[in-house]
């Protein structure tokens, strides 16, 4: 794969030209493509920028609007549909220098019907969803960099399935102006790369918070949580191995690991992900639903025949056990610097027609809290599986640092 800081150190030291670091990118993204299908559109030139991120190549997901590229939502209905103006997310991104390769394959809406992108450790599996084309163009090493979105579980279930490093930041760290909204309470926008240290770097120089370029945590001291989500349902052995390779590497570099109780209120908010998700989506694509019924994929044309019997009463309900539950996540994060997790139930599903599970995703993104994920082992078929490192909400400095400890460790095993 592709390394953000990498490149932005080759092309600010004048080893490499952004211009010859984007045709490199082009090269790849042509090799690659036929077999991946990571874009569903292609800028036709890419063109340097100037800034930290300069020579960075970076895919856009397709919910989110781009001036100078169509942006399809993954559905016909926004065939050939062209924003006139960038989501602020795009402005940042080409403001600090990056070059917009092209906009990424979702599943339509970003729901569950799956995008035609494949999985480049394994073309027969699931590249997950719904940032599919994000996570597949940067594990082929296409690009360096890729935006993703996550309602549930749609940054880090589909890095963990191919292999690569995403994080969703805390909740509005990164404006999701501009992106079609499935549910405003819970839609997040982040990001994907190959490591976490390019995680923290590109996150750096997105948001011109120089501390989220965080310095490698030292575990030794450190109380790192673990909790198994019991409330979301039993793991496969893949992703089960995964989290104790994870917590055996960060005892032996000298944290404690806490077992934690799982408090009702984080139970009761891991249940409430669902109304309010429904509620919200049956207005975001209100529109749609009564106007193209006829085109809107099967998975979400059920599940929104069934979101809009979801009544003000449970949706205001829904939004008072989320509230408590940050509460109650405040006390779980009282005692610990960070929590691991599963990333995903297992390594990905071996077919096109499933995009996975967010099961152990939905609670965090509902918490607002930052998470990352990074590939530690492989599964039972050989692809990848990720842990997943969670923070309190704000703490994403803390996250990104533990992270790069982890990551480090990982390397130095293999």
């Amino acid at each position: 794969m592709l390394s953000v800081r990498a490149i932005a150190h080759q092309v600010s030291s004048g080893a490499v030209s952004a211009s010859a670091a984007l045709a490199d990118c082009a090269t790849r993204i042509a090799a690659r493509e036929p077999d991946i299908r990571a874009f569903a559109s292609r800028s036709e030139r890419l063109q340097p920028g100037s800034g930290p991120l300069a020579g960075v190549a970076c895919g856009v997901k397709d919910i989110i609007d781009t001036a100078d590229l169509p942006t399809g939502m993954g559905s016909p209905i926004y065939d050939g549909w062209q924003p006139r103006a960038d989501a602020p997310i795009v402005m940042a991104l080409k403001a600090a220098g990056a070059t917009i390769a092209g906009k990424t394959h979702t599943t339509a809406f970003a729901f569950l019907d799956p995008a035609p992108t494949r999985n480049p450790h394994d073309l027969t599996a699931s590249p997950g969803g719904s940032s599919a084309g994000s996570a597949a163009a940067v594990a082929a090493g296409m690009i360096p960099l890729a935006i993703g979105t996550q309602t549930g579980g749609s940054v880090i279930r589909p890095s963990s399935y191919c292999g690569v490093a995403g994080i969703k930041p805390s909740y509005a760290l990164l404006p999701t102006v501009g992106i079609k909204p499935f549910s405003w309470s819970l839609d997040t926008a982040g990001l994907m790369a190959a490591s976490a240290d390019d995680l923290g770097f590109a996150l750096a120089a997105l948001t011109g918070r120089p501390e989220l370029d965080a310095d490698t945590a030292r575990l030794a001291g450190l109380r790192i949580g673990v909790t198994r989500q019991p409330f979301a349902g039993e793991p496969e052995a893949g992703s089960e191995a995964a989290l104790a390779a994870a917590l055996a590497l960060v005892a032996k570099a000298g944290a404690t690991v806490v077992e934690l109780a799982t408090p009702q209120a984080l139970v009761e908010a891991f249940h409430a992900h669902g109304p309010l998700q429904d509620f919200e989506a049956a207005q975001a694509l209100s529109w749609e639903y009564r106007n193209h019924r006829g085109v809107i994929p099967p998975k979400l044309s059920a599940y929104l025949d069934a979101a809009g019997a979801v009544s003000p009463m449970q949706y205001d309900e829904a939004r008072a056990l989320s509230r408590r539950g940050r509460d109650a996540c405040r006390d779980l994060f009282a005692g610990v610097d960070v929590v691991l997790s599963y990333a995903a139930p297992g390594e990905a599903p071996d077919t096109l027609g499933s995009t996975g599970d967010s099961r152990f995703n939905r609670l965090w993104t509902l918490l607002g809290t930052p998470c990352l994920t990074i590939p530690v082992t492989t599964g039972p078929r050989g692809l990848p599986v990720g842990v997943q490192i969670i923070g309190r909400f704000g703490a994403d400095e803390r996250v990104i640092a533990v992270a790069k400890a982890l990551e480090r460790l990982v390397a130095s095993r293999r």
